[in-house]
Formats: structure tokens, C-alpha cells, sequence
């Protein structure tokens, strides 16, 4: 018997709960058939840490960016240098940014700015943008509606956790939506609706690993071997099966993602 292989669309595995026991995370992927891992950065500055990782691991890839959280540490950073340092064969998307309005770690005005600083960076690199949204659900729709009339650009809503009407905005632009282990939640019954209704063909499931385990896993230290839970779940939701959902989304994951080279043996594995 065979089944799909497994994408864990966005984890951080630079961050210190998983890259002291890089090896061990990455075994235990292996296991659960997660082939291929997106790690994101969350720092232009810290960009050199992250290309070490991703070129020292070939199921690995990255992205280049400035997190929401981290906007106004890094007000100087450009389209073109993002664009720039995007041309790295193992960078893959531009991200992650967008609007957190949870926290103040960043003013506001600073987040808006670094989001469109890093959508014009993905048209000139022709890259998606990964975008983060918390509790700013109005004011992200209407920023990605604005700079695509400008010019479009692919993207997607990563671990989402908003209402549907933000998922729906996204949709009608061409965004997709990625499941983190919330959408398993008792209390996620929004995303959960997403999650039900969204196309088949722009699904994505993550970690956002250290972060936000599923059940059975809540209470542990996120890792991408726990996106299969995540996977299991979503599929249940739309009534098929695991190994179907393993092939759509990893399919959209290529689609989204095409500079990532698609192993020729990452199919089908074993079970």
C-alpha cells in the first residue's frame, strides 16, 4: 500500500524550541511523511541563520521577510532588497508580513507599511507573499484589495484564524488559505467553515511550528510532523480521505510555490 506524502507550509524551524534538536524534528517528519518543510522568516536580518538551514536540508525551503511583530525594527528594509535577496534558489515566497493588531509590538502604521513594502517585492520577484493577519481582518482585506488592483500577486492567508468574510475576500483575489492545528479546536467553529466550504484547489495545511499544536498534540512543543494531524482533520471536515486531502494539498502547495522543486519519487510513499 501507498499514500501521498505530506507539506508542512509554514513552521519555523529556526526558532530555539525546534533548531537545538533540529535532527530529531526532522526525523520525526520523516515518519509521519512529511517530505517537504517551508521554514519562514520572521527578520530580514536575521536572513543568514535561515539560508543556512534551508541549504544544508534539502527538504527544506524558505521565504524571506519582516513579521508584523517586527515591522518597526526594520523600517529601512526595501522592495528591491527583498526582491534581491529572494533570487536565492532556496527562497521561495516573500513573507511572512501583514497586520496584528493583538499585540503592539509594532505601531500600526509601521505594519501597513512593511505589508506593502513586501507585496511590491513579491510582483518584482514573482513570488507569493505570505500574510499574517490577527484580529485585523477588515484592514488586511482592504490593503491586499488595494495593492491588487495595482497589480496582482498571489498569495496566502496563512494559519488561518479569522472570520469567513476574510477568507472570502482573499478567494475572490486569488489568495489561498492555509489550516493550522486551531482549525482542529473545539472552539474553531468559523475556520472550521473554511475550511469546509473553501475550493478544493487552494487548501494548504501548517504547523506554524513551535507554535499551536492540534489535537491530540495541544500542550506539546509544535513540530512538523504534526501537520498530519492537522491534515486528518481537515479532511474529515470535507468528507474524504486523508491520503486524497495529502494529494490536493500538496498539489496546491507546488502550484502556489512553483520554485520549489517537486522530488520525482514525492508522490507516493509506503505505509
Amino acid at each position: 500500500m501507498t499514500v501521498p506524502f505530506i507539506v508542512d507550509s509554514h513552521c519555523h524551524l529556526d526558532f530555539p524550541e525546534l533548531s537545538g534538536r533540529l535532527d530529531e524534528v526532522l526525523a520525526h517528519a520523516r515518519a509521519e511523511g512529511v517530505a517537504l518543510m517551508l521554514t519562514i522568516s520572521t527578520r530580514v536580518r536575521q536572513f543568514d541563520r535561515l539560508r543556512a538551514l534551508a541549504e544544508t536540508h534539502d527538504e527544506v525551503w524558505c521565504s524571506i521577510g519582516t513579521h508584523p511583530h517586527n515591522a518597526d525594527e526594520e523600517p529601512d528594509v526595501t522592495p528591491d532588497e527583498l526582491a534581491r535577496i529572494a533570487e536565492h534558489p532556496k527562497v521561495v515566497a516573500i513573507g511572512e508580513c501583514g497586520l496584528d493588531y493583538h499585540y503592539t509590538f509594532s505601531s500600526r502604521d509601521g505594519q501597513e507599511r512593511s505589508f506593502r513594502t513586501h507585496i511590491a517585492a513579491a510582483r518584482l520577484a514573482g513570488l507569493p507573499v505570505i500574510v499574517h493577519s490577527r484580529e485585523a481582518e477588515e484592514r488586511t482585506a482592504q490593503v491586499m484589495e488595494e495593492e491588487h488592483a495595482k497589480g496582482a500577486f498571489a498569495s496566502v492567508l496563512h494559519c488561518f484564524s479569522s472570520k469567513p468574510a476574510l477568507a472570502g475576500r482573499g478567494l475572490a483575489i486569488g489568495s489561498y488559505v492555509s489550516f493550522s492545528g486551531i482549525v482542529t479546536f473545539k472552539s474553531a467553529a468559523d475556520i472550521q467553515a473554511v475550511a469546509k466550504a473553501a475550493p478544493a484547489d487552494r487548501i494548504l495545511v501548517e504547523t506554524d511550528a513551535p507554535y499551536l499544536a492540534p489535537v491530540p498534540m495541544r500542550g506539546k512543543t509544535n513540530e512538523p510532523a504534526f501537520v498530519a494531524h492537522t491534515l486528518r482533520h481537515v479532511a474529515g471536515l470535507r468528507g474524504v480521505d486523508a491520503a486524497a486531502m495529502a494529494r490536493t494539498t500538496s498539489d496546491n502547495f507546488f502550484r502556489l510555490f512553483p520554485k520549489v522543486k517537486r522530488p520525482a519519487a514525492f508522490t507516493e510513499r509506503a505505509a
